[in-house]
């Protein structure tokens, strides 16, 4: 590995929570940092801590786009802007204010998982492989050319929380290693389009995105429960109005395929400490659910019982209160129609003589 040059490059560091903790452990021991910018609603304080102990100015911005946060850092004179959980969208001309433009750290494998909660989605969908990309900032999200791209395995028994945890890791060191090829002049940035001409974005999950839909295949599900396998997470079902959050799931050996209700419980396994395993019937197969809660902590299921398939949420909400108003109101609009014309009929036949 080169060494650094003799004047470290000084860094515009916009950061939050623990991967930018971790970052600015690595980088102070070989970069400047000019100053510190966090979220604006951040209830995160380590970085300010960070900040006085090393004489760095820390300075909050509801709009880091406006003129009167670009006067502010104008005179720290950093080489370069750096993104690590930072939540707000970098335009012009403050992309382009330091001589080496602005870069970002994205826990995914760009052109692909663009966007928010990529580590969530990558699991729904079954990856075999998660990235971590620094990129240059551009106009669009997560769309600038790639400076420096890692992969890393995912085993059926990884979850959220191990990648979360790998994550927060190997961002500082993959964001370490971009900027000393920067600083040592060696950066050759791919374009995106090159891997892929379209590539694809994942939205925020919301509340409501949570909820499990038991007509999927056993796989699906799988995949869907570790994906929400956080504490303050959980993917959600319900039996007779109680809410359940299932937090760990495993595929059952030579499962056999065949048609019956999903979301039924078709077997019950006890263990020496805890709840029961239980055995749900899905689209194909079966699924054992080894870590759940439930709303009322005595709860136990037993076979037979049928849960939730799925709750709506986000749009679908929308979408069905959409449908219900215009089935009411033209269920009301046809009645109005035959009342009219009913009454109409009965006054004009007691007109007649």
């Amino acid at each position: 590995m080169r060494s650094l040059s003799k004047t470290p490059l000084k860094i515009g560091y916009f950061a939050d929570g623990i991967w930018a903790h971790n970052a600015f452990k690595k980088l102070i021991e070989h970069f400047q940092i000019g100053f510190i910018t966090p979220r604006f609603d951040t209830k995160d304080t380590t970085l300010y801590h960070f900040a006085k102990t090393h004489n760095i100015p820390y300075i909050k911005s509801p709009n880091i786009n406006s003129p009167e946060f670009l006067e502010q850092i104008l005179p720290l004179g950093c080489d370069i802007f750096v993104s690590m959980s930072f939540n707000q969208i970098f335009k012009e001309p403050l992309i382009s204010t330091p001589r080496l433009k602005t870069i970002n750290c994205h826990a995914g494998k760009l052109p692909f998982y663009r966007g928010r909660n990529v580590l969530n989605w990558a699991l729904i969908n079954d990856e075999k492989e998660f990235g971590i990309s620094v990129h240059y900032v551009d106009s669009g999200i997560d769309t600038g050319d790639i400076i420096l791209q890692r992969t890393y395995q995912i085993s059926d028994k990884d979850d959220y929380t191990s990648l979360l945890t790998l994550a927060h890791t190997e961002c500082a060191s993959v964001l370490f290693e971009a900027l000393q090829s920067i600083q040592n002049g060696t950066v050759m940035p791919i374009r995106q389009d090159s891997i892929h001409k379209v590539g694809f974005y994942c939205p925020a999950r919301i509340q409501g995105d949570e909820w499990i839909n038991w007509h999927n295949t056993s796989r699906t599900i799988f995949n869907f429960i570790r994906a929400l396998n956080a504490p303050s997470l959980g993917a959600k079902t319900a039996l007779n109005n109680q809410e359940i959050r299932i937090f760990k799931a495993e595929m059952i050996d030579e499962a056999p395929n065949y048609i019956a209700t999903p979301g039924v419980v078709v077997g019950v396994e006890s263990k020496p400490v805890g709840k029961p395993n239980v055995i749900i019937k899905t689209l194909d197969s079966t699924l054992r659910i080894l870590i759940y809660e439930c709303a009322k902590s005595q709860t136990l299921l037993k076979i037979g019982d049928r849960l939730v398939s799925m709750r709506l949420g986000g749009g679908a909400q929308l979408t069905l209160f959409v449908f219900y108003c215009y089935f009411f109101f033209s269920l009301f609009f046809f009645l109005f129609f035959f009342v009219f014309h009913y009454l109409k009929s009965y006054a004009h036949n007691l007109s007649q003589p």
